[in-house]
């Protein structure tokens, strides 16, 4: 039974994703690297470590949605479609809100409820970390993955003196 819900909601990301790239990403750009570019950057590269996610996983960019698989990386979220519905809520915890994304979290947490102690542990998550869901990874392509990574995993702390 799993394995159907599961297909339905691919079934409906299939559907929908070229409309939303058309609708909410249509003032974007598309990068411009490609994956093979992406693994001459510097080993602890962001640049790098995407390229080399894209060759682990045998994917291909999808134009103007290069940073979300970016933020994969950066949450360490897998790429199995619970994990992407789980990223779906650490970017609500984390300030994004659209129409897409709430569908996808409706959703999942209708179709997919087995895992809601895994989706609110995402959107915790989300919460915690500064808030990244709106930067342009590409400029930071040559920037190092792990201080990349541990400056997104916490929030912003102010001190007045």
């Amino acid at each position: 039974m799993k394995k159907l819900r599961v297909k339905f909601l691919f079934f409906v990301y299939d559907k929908t994703q070229n409309l939303y790239r058309k609708y909410f990403k249509k003032k974007k750009r598309e990068w411009q690297f490609t994956e093979k570019q992406l693994l001459e950057f510097e080993k602890d590269s962001l640049g790098r470590k995407l390229g080399e996610f894209y060759k682990k996983h045998g994917f291909s960019m999808i134009p103007k949605m290069e940073n979300h698989d970016v933020h994969h990386l950066i949450t360490g979220c897998g790429t199995h479609f619970e994990d992407e519905i789980a990223m779906q809520f650490l970017l609500l915890g984390n300030g994004k809100l659209n129409a897409h994304l709430l569908a996808a979290v409706v959703l999942g947490a209708i179709i997919l409820p087995d895992y809601y102690k895994m989706y609110l542990a995402a959107f915790r998550k989300g919460k915690k970390m500064r808030a990244f869901h709106h930067v342009d990874f590409e400029a930071l392509l040559w920037q190092n993955f792990s201080h990349l990574t541990a400056f997104y995993s916490q929030k912003d702390h102010f001190t007045i003196y």
